[in-house]
């Protein structure tokens, strides 16, 4: 019965993803997506030009990445988290010589949870709702070099539904930084960035986390190219041997056209060799990009 129930609360979690994924896309400018249209012919013929700037977390291009994470095996009851991102990638000219490219990651969180009781197994329950928002800034230079950089500033909102399950109720904010490089048919790159809490609930805990992603990509033809990219986090403040998830994995993924629109799908395998007791020890990830490129 608690596995049925999972699966019914699963599928509503993937509901309310699903309806957010359209109510962003109808709530885009419709002069942008008109402007994209046009833009198709142009900039989207470019394929290698495409490929790159699809794989460069800070290109001068506007993105609508919708990325589902799916945590298994959680708990003596092997149960599965989700986490649906929508992290709108839009770039800002802010002088002739530098770019701002915001990265405003908005989580939606299906967590189950474990209710202890005085006797008994303890219950098995679940929340679903909106995450603390992540809302990145990277400062680019505009000029075209080699090695691809940028640095700024991450803030940490306080947006959770459930204060405490789906987010940490604390305000923070720290340095994030993107390195990489794109020879060939390679994309090598690290993202890195920490979070310190500077106000919020005070009876939660101090929030002090570490995110690096490095990524990977060799380009096939056609559009396709394998790929690996996980996301190593820290919480300092958790005990020792508590502190680290380290996954590895990897897949493949596409560029091609959904129709008329540029995207770039993506489907990752990740094993957790190092994880606190109790965490998913391995998951799943599947991202679709929605692309914007500019006129040539």
């Amino acid at each position: 019965m608690s596995r049925l129930l999972g699966i019914i609360a699963s599928k509503r979690y993937l509901l309310m993803a699903a309806l957010t994924c359209i109510l962003v896309i109808v709530a885009a400018p419709p002069s942008r997506a008109e402007q994209a249209q046009a833009e198709v012919a142009s900039g989207a013929a470019n394929s290698e030009a495409l490929r790159k700037a699809a794989q460069n977390p800070v290109a001068s291009m506007i993105s609508i990445p919708f990325q589902e994470n799916m945590n298994f095996g959680i708990g003596p009851a092997d149960r599965t988290q989700n986490v649906f991102n929508i992290q709108p990638v839009i770039p800002v000219n802010l002088t002739k010589d530098w770019n701002v490219i915001v990265r405003w990651i908005t989580p939606i969180v299906y967590q189950p949870v474990s209710i202890r009781q005085t006797s008994g197994p303890p219950i098995q329950s679940s929340y679903s709702g909106l995450g603390d928002m992540l809302p990145q800034f990277y400062f680019v230079p505009a000029k075209k070099s080699k090695v691809i950089w940028g640095l700024g500033p991450e803030f940490l909102l306080p947006t959770a539904t459930k204060t405490g399950i789906l987010g940490q109720g604390k305000f923070g904010m720290g340095p994030t930084a993107v390195l990489l490089v794109q020879p060939r048919k390679w994309t090598l790159g690290v993202l890195v960035n920490n979070v310190w809490s500077i106000a919020g609930h005070p009876e939660l805990p101090d929030v002090n986390q570490l995110s690096l992603q490095y990524f990977v990509n060799y380009n096939m033809k056609k559009g396709w190219y394998l790929t690996t990219g996980p996301t190593l986090t820290a919480n300092w403040k958790a005990p020792s041997g508590d502190q680290w998830v380290v996954p590895f994995g990897g897949g493949v993924g596409r560029i091609m056209k959904l129709g008329p629109q540029p995207a770039n799908l993506k489907v990752q395998f990740f094993g957790n060799a190092v994880h606190p007791a109790g965490a998913s020890p391995w998951g799943m990830q599947l991202q679709i990009v929605l692309l914007y490129p500019k006129k040539a």
